[in-house]
Parts: C-alpha cells; structure tokens; sequence
C-alpha cells in the first residue's frame, strides 16, 4: 500500500510480522552501525532483562543482520543467553534501513538527553 504525504510517496506496508527466537550467534552484528554501548550501558540493558524480561525484539534484517538492538544482543550475551527474540524487517531497501536506522539512534538520543533534564 502506497501513500502520499506532501506530493512524495511513503511505504505504509502493513505485514503480519511474528517474533521468532533466534540463535544470537546466527545474528550477525552491522558493520555500518554507529551508535556503540558502553560497558554501563550493556550492564543497564541487562539489568532492564533480567527484571522486566526481553520485551523488545532485535530487528533484523533479511540476512540476519542487526537493524536495530545491538545493546540488546550484547547485553543478552553478557547474561549467557543462548536466543534473543528477533522481528524481521524485510520490506525496507537498503537506503531505507539506513534511514530508518539513523532515525532510531537520534530518537534514543533525544530521549537519554531529555530524561537528563527532566
């Protein structure tokens, strides 16, 4: 399905996606990722696991290659789990997931800076 917004068109593709578990080591990290963690952060993330479990799926991409949910991956592994629940995103072309990408870490971002100030 197709939709114009301002005269240019955006894909507003509605597909049933399911969340399956994944071996972490079929997940393959990506090599153009920029946001990185710290060891804090990792240990946060895991924290944020262990207490309210993994309620936020690593988006993959049709190669298993990690869109979204490099932290999560790492913190996973960090508390010795074996799979990680996993959505596959397989709608998006490469200069889409790039910009959904960047899109994903400025919201994060944002979010840490205004959770600063708040």
């Amino acid at each position: 399905m197709r939709r114009k917004r301002n005269g240019s068109s955006t894909s507003a593709i509605s597909v049933p996606q399911q969340i399956k578990y994944r071996a972490i080591d079929s997940i393959l990290p990506n090599p153009r990722n920029a946001r990185t963690h710290s060891t804090q952060q990792i240990q946060q993330i895991a924290r944020s696991i262990e207490r309210f479990g993994f309620n936020n799926p690593v988006l993959i991409d049709q190669n298993n290659r990690v869109i979204a949910g490099h932290g999560r991956v790492a913190a996973a592994k960090s508390l010795g789990h074996g799979v990680v629940p996993t959505l596959r995103i397989e709608h998006l072309s490469d200069e889409e997931k790039r910009a959904y990408i960047i899109a994903d870490n400025k919201l994060a971002e944002v979010s840490a800076e205004q959770s600063m100030f708040a």
